[in-house]
């Protein structure tokens, strides 16, 4: 058969799938609405049929007008565009089952809006361009896949639908406005400085056969400059085709020549918080020829070379068995702990030692295993000791990536900032036992002796330290909040302090009654942390330690997501003199929009590395529990109305909706 004639096959099969394609959807048209769901099956299936080649892509897009007035989305989380969440696409195209057809249907919706074949009344072109634009940007490896053997074979269908709708959305839209958005985020990103690099690396090099063909010289630049520190900052680097090409450079160069490399993959990690494998490459070099040049190297402050003077021999050891360049980003981590001055605090020395020969449980050594690690020859307590190096050196670095484990990852964060100690007792404990033990009010809890958690299961898409940690946390936690169902009130008043420590202040208020149900005494909540937490209520009591709050998460709307817990890390004005809250946000990308003009920012505003922040009744209006000091505490009937009456009104009018008010 020809290819002509198999062509002329494909389209008749196209137009047979296209005419059943639509007689299920009039059919779905047709029925009332308690009955659609019987119907929607059809549509899904044929579909799922259609979206195998771009004929068929076609074809749902021209019917995409009627999927909202057929029900297509009838009674489903994707009923309502405007509360579609682009981070969230991605995954659902990534699922196998009928998810990812509604959620490719979706998309078709959306570009109809965007290119204003379908007019939505509450929702945009613009809002929907914006909306396609921001998905593009977030899934590169669906727009871009790489193109081997390897990937085609072992890829299941619905990822091959998934990059079609991405290779058809991509020629729909305009790819510059892509290749803009792709450059902000990426600047949105790393000035967060994750721990965990991957969405971004994939971004760069994914954009990169782009990169020259790009018009605006702003956004090319700062493409380029990305691509430089995820691959080769320096003339060495660059001129080199491997890392063993590199490393025999290295041998070969003089020492004036070895700091001028140091200084380069110093100034680009420090720019833009990224680490190149060659980089690695260097530092084990130095390690073992001119341990000299390793400040350099890192860029150490004066406290960080002190630190690496004290500690040689150790600092040695933790490169030479934990520092490749498949752990490149613990690079990053190295400098900022030593600059720290981590080291400094004597009794950490020998915790840290003894993950370099800890014999790891079998269950561990099974969810801490990749293929890149067996490949290089890193072993596990190397790879360990990587996650302990960046969790030290980037206590806000920590994410909970997929996973509902917002409190766990918070915990790693605090301790990475006020219990080390305490930190790499647990996270010895975990590797060696897989299992860990807390006391609450007197009774221990053994996490191996628990089942279940907040978390049904844990994504493992995580950095070291938290693939060996947050199972345990994440049992301990919830048995803990178990334990106080019965007490009528909220169960974090007791659970903070046992679970992350006594330095949590036992003060808590909570706006949500407990057995109503409704939001009770809000004023007094308002009063009260300003009279505990602004400068100028509280008498000038400064934050010693990050206080764990719980807040409303809602979305560009205003409209209620979910709870969600974070850090105040401190309380201070900006340079227009407004007074912010910075704070650590867990879930891997601190600057959402929450709406009604409440943007979160991760710089700009004096943001240290990793934190984000809100003018202080922004965050105060999104807030529902949070833990004070009695002791330090300014009256609360200094607090004004009007500032009240403005944090109550954003409130009632976001989260507040979703609750009746006492």
């Amino acid at each position: 058969m020809t290819t002509q004639s198999k062509k002329k096959r494909m389209s008749k099969l196209t137009v047979v799938l296209k005419n059943r394609f639509e007689i299920a959807l009039d059919r779905l048209e047709e029925a009332k609405s308690f009955a659609k769901s019987m119907y929607q099956t059809d549509v899904f299936q044929l579909a799922i049929e259609l979206a195998g080649s771009e004929d068929g892509l076609a074809i749902l897009y021209a019917n995409a007008p009627r999927f909202d007035k057929a029900g297509v989305f009838l009674g489903g989380p994707w009923e309502d565009p405007a509360k579609m969440q682009p981070p969230l696409a991605g995954g659902s195209l990534k699922l196998k089952g009928v998810q990812s057809i509604i959620e490719l249907l979706s998309e078709m919706r959306m570009l109809a809006i965007a290119k204003r074949e379908y007019i939505h009344e509450s929702f945009s072109a613009e809002e929907a361009g914006a909306f396609l634009n921001e998905i593009l940007a977030l899934n590169l490896d669906l727009l871009f896949p790489p193109e081997t053997e390897e990937n085609r074979i072992q890829l299941d269908d619905h990822i091959i639908r998934a990059q079609r709708l991405f290779q058809y959305l991509g020629q729909e839209l305009s790819f510059k406005a892509i290749v803009d958005k792709i450059a902000e985020e990426i600047d949105r990103l790393t000035v967060q400085r994750p721990i965990m690099t991957g969405r971004i690396l994939n971004m760069i090099h994914m954009f990169e056969p782009l990169i020259e063909s790009v018009q605006d010289e702003k956004t090319a630049e700062a493409l380029k400059k990305y691509s430089r520190a995820a691959n080769g900052p320096t003339p060495l680097s660059k001129d080199v085709s491997n890392q063993r090409e590199y490393r025999l450079g290295l041998a070969e160069a003089f020492v004036d020549e070895l700091e001028a490399e140091s200084k380069m993959f110093a100034g680009s990690m420090k720019e833009t918080g990224l680490v190149s494998p060659h980089h690695a490459v260097l530092l084990r070099f130095l390690n073992r020829k001119n341990p000299d040049l390793i400040p350099t190297a890192l860029d150490l402050s004066e406290t960080g070379t002190a630190s690496f003077n004290a500690n040689r021999d150790l600092i040695h050891d933790m490169i030479q068995l934990s520092i490749y360049p498949e752990t490149r980003q613990a690079i990053y981590g190295l400098a900022r702990m030593l600059d720290r001055g981590v080291l400094s605090q004597d009794h950490l020395l020998p915790a840290i030692r003894r993950l370099f020969e800890l014999p790891i449980h079998s269950e561990v050594k099974q969810i801490l295993s990749k293929p890149e690690f067996e490949r290089c020859g890193i072993s596990l307590n190397g790879v360990l000791v990587a996650g302990v190096v960046s969790v030290l050196g980037q206590p806000l670095g920590v994410g909970q990536g997929l996973n509902p484990t917002c409190q766990s990852a918070r915990a790693i964060s605090l301790w990475s900032q006020h219990g080390i100690g305490q930190l790499l007792e647990y996270i010895a404990r975990a590797a060696r036992d897989h299992d860990i033990d807390m006391t609450f009010e007197g009774e221990t809890i053994h996490s191996s002796l628990i089942t279940g958690g907040v978390a049904g299961e844990i994504h493992q898409d995580l950095d070291p330290v938290s693939i060996v940690l947050v199972s345990h946390l994440d049992k301990i936690y919830n048995e803990m909040m178990k334990r106080t169902l019965l007490r009528g009130e909220d169960g974090h008043k007791w659970v903070n302090p046992q679970f992350y420590g006594e330095w949590i202040p036992k003060g808590f208020i909570n706006v949500i009654n407990p057995f109503t149900l409704k939001v009770a005494n809000y004023s007094t909540f308002v009063r009260l942390f300003y009279a505990t937490h602004h400068p100028e209520y509280n008498e000038g009591y400064e934050l010693i330690y990050p206080n764990p709050v719980g807040i409303f998460i809602t979305n560009v709307h205003g409209e209620l997501l979910g709870l969600h817990a974070v850090s105040v890390q401190r309380i201070n004005k900006d340079h227009n003199g407004d007074y912010r809250i910075y704070f650590y946000n867990p879930n891997n990308d601190s600057g959402q929009n929450w709406g009604q003009g409440i943007e979160p920012s991760v710089s700009g505003f004096g943001e240290l590395e990793g934190e984000s922040s809100l003018l202080f009744h922004q965050f105060l209006s999104r807030m529902y529990a949070f833990h004070y000091n009695p002791y330090e505490q300014g009256d609360i009937y200094m607090v004004e109305d009007n500032l009240v009456e403005e944090v109550e009104a954003l409130a009632k009018d976001s989260w507040g909706k979703n609750y009746v008010w006492a």
